[in-house]
């Protein structure tokens, strides 16, 4: 099958990885169609949300305290801010096809000042849902579809989604004491990601002990603190990866040890090299 234009296939932890940017949905929009049979995802959480329908095998991945299965045919999510992994739940491993949705995208198809929608589930059993995910993806992926028909196709998958399983929001709180502290520290990591930054400072600034931070840290985000930090670098890397920086600066500059390092950490947290990803990225259509 032709790759569509500005779309490109590698990866060596797939036997098969096509991927696009989608300028029109945000910074960062992507759909990605790929088979694993041995990638096994690190635990992390994305900044926006990701959507997509399991084509064959099934997936397994850890999400709100549950070890959750996707099988063929279901839907499969996450939610922003939500720790996860992923996994082959068969031996024959797992194809998908994603879709990785900045705020925003959601945001389109929401009234203006509304909230971002929240979702409980991690996967959804819906045969139209999962029917109407792997329609917008292939029109995505097409190259005869004109950009038009591909943001249509995409903002209806995305209005009928959040119509039929968006959860209501609960009622703000006040945030207390310790995630106060936990929201400052992530914030010092965001800042100085390329520095060696020690448990001791940032449980200083947040004004508890380096034991009770480490354990604030991961109660409330579900990730421990040294994790925030490595993904930290490779968001920084990622956008990196769209100049002409050569990998081993762009390694140096973001915190990691040399090239391999981040190579290494690229693949388990993206499923693909940095040298991939920079190809689907440069490739936009104009």
């Amino acid at each position: 099958m032709q790759n569509p234009p500005s779309a490109f296939s590698a990866s060596p932890t797939s036997d098969n990885l096509i991927a696009k940017a989608l300028p029109f949905l945000g910074p960062g929009a992507l759909a990605v169609r790929a088979s694993y049979r041995r990638q096994r995802f690190s635990r992390h959480a994305h900044d926006g949300y990701a959507l997509g329908v399991i084509e064959s095998g099934a997936l397994a991945f850890r999400y709100r305290g549950s070890n959750l299965v996707a099988p063929a045919g279901s839907v499969n999510l996450v939610q922003p801010g939500v720790p996860h992994d992923g996994e082959p739940a068969l031996p024959e491993g797992w194809r998908y096809r994603m879709l990785y949705l900045p705020p925003e995208a959601l945001a389109r198809v929401l009234p203006e000042g509304a909230a971002l929608p929240s979702f409980r589930q991690g996967v959804i059993e819906d045969p139209g849902l999962a029917a109407m995910v792997a329609a917008a993806h292939r029109r995505i992926l097409s190259p005869l579809a004109s950009d038009l028909a591909r943001e249509t196709c995409v903002l209806a998958l995305l209005a009928t989604w959040i119509a039929r399983y968006a959860a209501q929001p609960a009622p703000a709180r006040d945030p207390g004491p310790e995630p106060r502290a936990v929201r400052m520290a992530l914030d010092i990591l965001a800042a100085r990601f390329r520095e060696n930054v020690t448990l001791g400072e940032l449980a200083a600034a947040a004004s508890l002990s380096p034991w009770h931070f480490a354990r604030a840290v991961t109660r409330h985000t579900g990730l421990p603190p040294h994790a925030h930090l490595l993904a930290n670098r490779l968001r920084a890397a990622r956008a990196a990866l769209s100049g002409p920086e050569r990998l081993a600066d762009i390694a140096s500059d973001t915190g990691f040890a040399d090239q391999s390092h981040l190579t290494r950490a690229f693949v388990r947290r993206f499923g693909l090299t940095p040298g991939a990803y920079r190809k689907i990225v440069q490739n936009v259509d104009a």
